[in-house]
Protein backbone atom coordinates (compact mmCIF):
# COMPACT_ATOMS: atom_id res chain seq x y z
CA UNK A 1 0.00 0.00 0.00
CA UNK A 2 1.37 3.40 -0.97
CA UNK A 3 1.93 5.73 1.98
CA UNK A 4 1.70 9.52 1.86
CA UNK A 5 4.84 11.34 2.93
CA UNK A 6 3.90 13.52 5.89
CA UNK A 7 5.35 17.03 6.36
CA UNK A 8 4.11 18.23 9.76
CA UNK A 9 4.25 21.99 9.22
CA UNK A 10 2.43 21.94 5.90
CA UNK A 11 -0.62 20.48 4.24
CA UNK A 12 -0.55 16.84 3.28
CA UNK A 13 0.38 16.67 -0.35
CA UNK A 14 2.62 19.75 -0.23
CA UNK A 15 5.97 18.51 -1.38
CA UNK A 16 8.45 21.24 -0.51
CA UNK A 17 9.06 23.94 2.05
CA UNK A 18 9.64 27.50 1.00
CA UNK A 19 13.26 28.33 0.28
CA UNK A 20 13.39 30.53 3.38
CA UNK A 21 11.48 28.93 6.23
CA UNK A 22 13.34 30.75 9.00
CA UNK A 23 10.20 32.73 9.82
CA UNK A 24 8.50 29.47 10.80
CA UNK A 25 11.34 28.57 13.13
CA UNK A 26 11.22 32.04 14.65
CA UNK A 27 7.46 31.78 15.16
CA UNK A 28 7.83 28.52 17.08
CA UNK A 29 10.78 29.84 19.06
CA UNK A 30 8.74 32.84 20.20
CA UNK A 31 5.74 30.67 20.97
CA UNK A 32 7.71 28.30 23.19
CA UNK A 33 9.38 31.24 24.92
CA UNK A 34 6.04 32.86 25.73
CA UNK A 35 4.63 29.55 26.96
CA UNK A 36 7.50 29.24 29.43
CA UNK A 37 6.52 32.62 30.88
CA UNK A 38 2.83 31.57 30.92
CA UNK A 39 1.97 34.27 28.40
CA UNK A 40 -0.27 31.94 26.44
CA UNK A 41 -2.00 34.68 24.49
CA UNK A 42 1.33 35.83 23.05
CA UNK A 43 2.35 32.21 22.44
CA UNK A 44 -0.76 31.77 20.31
CA UNK A 45 -0.31 35.09 18.52
CA UNK A 46 3.24 34.10 17.54
CA UNK A 47 1.92 31.07 15.66
CA UNK A 48 -0.95 32.73 13.83
CA UNK A 49 1.13 33.61 10.73
CA UNK A 50 2.03 29.92 10.39
CA UNK A 51 -1.61 28.88 10.68
CA UNK A 52 -2.70 31.50 8.16
CA UNK A 53 -0.08 30.23 5.71
CA UNK A 54 -0.87 26.55 6.38
CA UNK A 55 -4.38 26.37 7.89
CA UNK A 56 -4.38 22.57 7.93
CA UNK A 57 -0.81 22.21 9.14
CA UNK A 58 -0.52 19.44 11.70
CA UNK A 59 2.10 20.81 14.07
CA UNK A 60 0.70 24.33 14.36
CA UNK A 61 -2.83 23.08 15.04
CA UNK A 62 -1.55 20.53 17.54
CA UNK A 63 0.27 23.28 19.40
CA UNK A 64 -2.65 25.70 19.29
CA UNK A 65 -4.86 22.97 20.71
CA UNK A 66 -2.49 22.73 23.67
CA UNK A 67 -2.15 26.48 24.17
CA UNK A 68 -5.88 27.13 24.03
CA UNK A 69 -6.33 24.34 26.58
CA UNK A 70 -3.89 26.09 28.90
CA UNK A 71 -6.01 29.24 28.54
CA UNK A 72 -9.16 27.23 29.38
CA UNK A 73 -10.58 28.10 25.96
CA UNK A 74 -11.72 24.56 25.46
CA UNK A 75 -13.86 24.96 22.34
CA UNK A 76 -10.92 26.55 20.50
CA UNK A 77 -8.63 23.83 21.79
CA UNK A 78 -10.87 21.04 20.52
CA UNK A 79 -11.29 22.76 17.15
CA UNK A 80 -7.54 22.86 16.55
CA UNK A 81 -7.00 19.31 17.78
CA UNK A 82 -9.69 18.17 15.34
CA UNK A 83 -7.91 19.88 12.44
CA UNK A 84 -4.72 18.07 13.42
CA UNK A 85 -6.61 14.76 13.67
CA UNK A 86 -8.13 15.26 10.23
CA UNK A 87 -4.72 16.08 8.76
CA UNK A 88 -3.06 13.02 10.31
CA UNK A 89 -5.84 10.54 11.12
CA UNK A 90 -3.46 7.71 12.01
CA UNK A 91 -1.54 9.77 14.57
CA UNK A 92 -2.60 9.45 18.20
CA UNK A 93 -0.98 12.47 19.87
CA UNK A 94 -3.67 14.93 18.75
CA UNK A 95 -6.35 12.54 20.01
CA UNK A 96 -4.55 12.30 23.34
CA UNK A 97 -4.41 16.09 23.46
CA UNK A 98 -8.10 16.43 22.63
CA UNK A 99 -8.93 14.41 25.74
CA UNK A 100 -7.75 17.27 27.97
CA UNK A 101 -10.41 19.84 26.98
CA UNK A 102 -13.06 17.12 26.75
CA UNK A 103 -12.39 16.03 30.33
CA UNK A 104 -12.17 19.64 31.49
CA UNK A 105 -15.64 20.25 30.03
CA UNK A 106 -16.93 17.05 31.67
CA UNK A 107 -17.73 15.57 28.27
CA UNK A 108 -16.87 12.15 29.57
CA UNK A 109 -18.75 10.06 27.02
CA UNK A 110 -16.98 11.82 24.14
CA UNK A 111 -13.66 11.40 25.92
CA UNK A 112 -14.36 7.70 26.33
CA UNK A 113 -15.03 7.29 22.61
CA UNK A 114 -11.86 9.21 21.74
CA UNK A 115 -9.77 6.95 23.96
CA UNK A 116 -11.09 3.88 22.16
CA UNK A 117 -9.77 5.36 18.91
CA UNK A 118 -6.36 5.71 20.57
CA UNK A 119 -6.36 2.22 22.06
CA UNK A 120 -7.43 0.71 18.77
CA UNK A 121 -4.02 1.83 17.49
CA UNK A 122 -1.99 1.47 20.70
CA UNK A 123 -3.73 -0.83 23.20
CA UNK A 124 -1.35 -0.06 26.07
CA UNK A 125 -0.96 3.66 25.47
CA UNK A 126 -0.26 5.15 28.89
CA UNK A 127 -2.17 8.43 28.66
CA UNK A 128 -4.96 6.90 26.62
CA UNK A 129 -5.62 4.28 29.29
CA UNK A 130 -5.26 6.72 32.17
CA UNK A 131 -7.72 9.18 30.68
CA UNK A 132 -10.07 6.36 29.73
CA UNK A 133 -10.12 5.29 33.37
CA UNK A 134 -10.94 8.84 34.43
CA UNK A 135 -13.73 9.15 31.85
CA UNK A 136 -15.23 5.81 32.91
CA UNK A 137 -14.97 6.60 36.62
CA UNK A 138 -16.69 9.94 36.13
CA UNK A 139 -19.54 8.12 34.38
CA UNK A 140 -19.62 5.59 37.25
CA UNK A 141 -18.65 2.77 34.89
CA UNK A 142 -16.59 1.45 37.76
CA UNK A 143 -16.07 -2.15 36.70
CA UNK A 144 -14.94 -1.14 33.21
CA UNK A 145 -12.54 1.39 34.70
CA UNK A 146 -11.14 -1.27 37.03
CA UNK A 147 -10.40 -3.50 34.05
CA UNK A 148 -8.40 -0.68 32.47
CA UNK A 149 -6.52 0.14 35.67
CA UNK A 150 -5.68 -3.47 36.48
CA UNK A 151 -4.45 -4.01 32.92
CA UNK A 152 -2.04 -1.10 33.30
CA UNK A 153 -0.96 -1.93 36.86
CA UNK A 154 0.03 -5.38 35.60
CA UNK A 155 2.60 -3.54 33.48
CA UNK A 156 3.34 -0.66 35.89
CA UNK A 157 2.73 -2.02 39.43
CA UNK A 158 4.12 1.06 41.21
CA UNK A 159 2.65 3.73 38.95
CA UNK A 160 1.16 6.35 41.26
CA UNK A 161 -1.40 7.70 38.79
CA UNK A 162 -2.97 4.29 38.22
CA UNK A 163 -2.78 3.41 41.91
CA UNK A 164 -4.66 6.62 42.73
CA UNK A 165 -7.26 5.65 40.14
CA UNK A 166 -7.50 2.20 41.75
CA UNK A 167 -8.07 3.72 45.19
CA UNK A 168 -10.75 6.05 43.86
CA UNK A 169 -12.49 3.19 42.09
CA UNK A 170 -12.51 1.03 45.23
CA UNK A 171 -14.00 3.98 47.07
CA UNK A 172 -16.63 4.38 44.35
CA UNK A 173 -17.55 0.71 44.81
CA UNK A 174 -17.89 1.27 48.56
CA UNK A 175 -14.85 -0.88 49.35
CA UNK A 176 -13.37 1.61 51.80
CA UNK A 177 -10.77 -0.67 53.39
CA UNK A 178 -9.32 -1.62 50.02
CA UNK A 179 -9.28 2.04 49.01
CA UNK A 180 -7.47 3.04 52.20
CA UNK A 181 -4.90 0.27 51.73
CA UNK A 182 -4.17 1.44 48.20
CA UNK A 183 -3.81 5.06 49.29
CA UNK A 184 -1.40 4.04 52.06
CA UNK A 185 0.69 2.34 49.38
CA UNK A 186 0.51 5.51 47.31
CA UNK A 187 1.98 7.51 50.19
CA UNK A 188 4.93 5.13 50.37
CA UNK A 189 5.70 5.95 46.75
CA UNK A 190 4.61 9.60 46.77
CA UNK A 191 4.48 10.94 50.36
CA UNK A 192 2.93 14.26 49.33
CA UNK A 193 0.21 12.88 47.07
CA UNK A 194 -2.75 15.17 47.67
CA UNK A 195 -5.50 12.67 46.78
CA UNK A 196 -4.14 9.96 49.07
CA UNK A 197 -3.54 12.33 51.99
CA UNK A 198 -7.02 13.80 51.64
CA UNK A 199 -8.67 10.38 51.58
CA UNK A 200 -6.76 9.23 54.65
CA UNK A 201 -7.55 12.47 56.49
CA UNK A 202 -3.95 13.62 56.67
Amino acid sequence: MKRTVFIPLLLLGTSVLAADDSWIQQAYHKSFHYEQTENYKAAIKSLLPVVRAYPKGYTANLRLGWLYYLMARYANSIAHYEVAIKTAPNAIEAKIGKLLPLLAQERYSEAEQTTYQILNTDFYNYLGNLRLSIALRKQKKTDLALEVVNKMLFLYPTNVSFLVELGQLYDQKGEKEKAAAVFRDVLVLAPENVTAKSYLGM
